[in-house]
């Protein structure tokens, strides 16, 4: 049987947020845990469906190579659905994986002290089409908390220590029972931090982190495109109680572009053409991102007619080769006529009418239909 799409089975859009992400697993994974559901094959396929779907599309790699290519793209990856449920992830399990900033979010360091993971970051980097095709290094400026030089992110003054949290004995958390399963809530005393700061260090606060801009040097690769993300790996926010440092991500945003729509490896532009040109035919040249190529129009072109110029497209990151340029012509009407222009003008169309339908064919095969479309109506 075909996998369902990963967006469905969860019942979120192809942009939902992490939070969003999480919240539908959640939701479903309560709903269908085997736990919950003893005996009920139908429950523990459909948890296992849903935490196939949640493996993949939380994962920034895994979802951006299931957005190109589907399931075919993370065909090793996802780890869901492979085999039978082994019923080494109980339900407490899932609190810890999908709850975690709920119940505390961290995880046990040196000496039992809680330590948790910096935040990851979103930054909207724009560019222009030229600049994305090259490929260049750009200098962000990266607003976010980093450790506290002062206290090393102790959070405490010099000459002093975090000391242990009496009410959780340092795990941050308390446990509590409720009906057939047990979960752990933030302890209410240090706030799931594991430790108690009696004298905090001035610079921080006892926080352990200051805000701070960071200014950081990002090589983009060669043909990016709007909506491809750049992972920075352990340029987030710098953790807490000595815990890793969250992953930056850089979003390409594309300034719309004054001559050009990109499509991939694709280029499309517009191309007026004066209807004499059209007409008798001739030649006009089109800019490309490299320069100027001559395009070759016949006789009796119309309005709407595209023309590919090979290799004058733009490479992307998977593809290196350049795509293809499409010109769209635009036969234009003229403007501004004067009256010599005008009795010119009159002269011509008079001549056109002698010709009969030869000249104008798609306007008598116009005209025909629309009396065909009112004899059908009055009949």
């Amino acid at each position: 049987m075909a996998k369902r799409d990963y967006y469905e089975v969860l019942g979120v859009s192809k942009t939902a947020e992490a939070a969003e992400l999480k919240k539908a697993y959640r939701r479903l994974a309560m709903k269908h845990h085997p736990d919950r559901n003893p005996d009920d094959e139908a429950a523990e396929a459909r948890f296992k469906e849903a935490k196939e779907a949640y493996e993949v599309l939380s994962d920034a790699d895994k979802r951006a190579a299931y957005d190109q290519f589907g399931h075919a793209g993370v065909s090793n990856s996802a780890s869901g659905g492979q085999g039978g449920f082994s019923g080494a992830e109980s339900f407490s399990d899932v609190f810890g994986d999908v709850f975690g900033d709920i119940f505390g979010g961290a995880r046990r360091g040196g000496g039992g002290r809680q330590v948790f993971r910096g935040a990851d970051l979103r930054y909207d980097l724009e560019m222009s089409l030229e600049d994305a095709i090259r490929g260049e290094s750009t200098n962000l400026e990266i607003p976010s908390y980093v450790t506290c030089e002062t206290c090393s992110g102790s959070g405490a003054a010099k000459g002093s220590k975090p000391e242990t949290c009496d009410t959780c004995g340092g795990a941050g958390q308390v446990r509590m029972t409720q009906g057939f399963f047990s979960v752990q809530q933030t302890c209410p005393t240090c706030h799931g931090e594991g430790n108690i700061i009696k004298d905090p260090c001035g610079s921080c606060d006892g926080r352990g982190r200051v805000r701070k801009t960071r200014t950081l040097s990002v090589k983009i690769p060669v043909g990016v495109d709007n909506g491809d993300r750049i992972r920075l790996t352990g340029e987030g926010e710098a953790g807490r109680n000595g815990g890793p440092p969250g992953d930056l991500y850089v979003e390409i945003r594309l300034k719309p572009h004054q001559m050009f729509e990109r499509d991939g490896p694709d280029l499309h532009c517009e191309v007026p053409l004066n209807f004499v040109t059209a007409a008798l035919g001739g030649t006009v040249t089109v800019p490309t991102l490299n320069g100027k190529v001559s395009l070759k129009v016949p006789p009796g072109t119309q309005t709407g007619k595209v023309f590919r110029v090979r290799g004058k497209g733009v490479p992307t990151v998977r593809i290196r080769e350049p795509g293809d340029l499409y010109c769209r012509v635009a036969v234009e009407t003229p403007v501004n006529l004067t009256t010599e222009q005008k009795d010119l003008l009159r002269k011509f169309d008079d001549a056109v009418d002698l010709g009969g339908d030869r000249h104008n064919p798609r306007t008598r095969s116009w005209t025909d239909s629309v009396k065909q479309f009112f004899d059908n109506i009055g009949s």
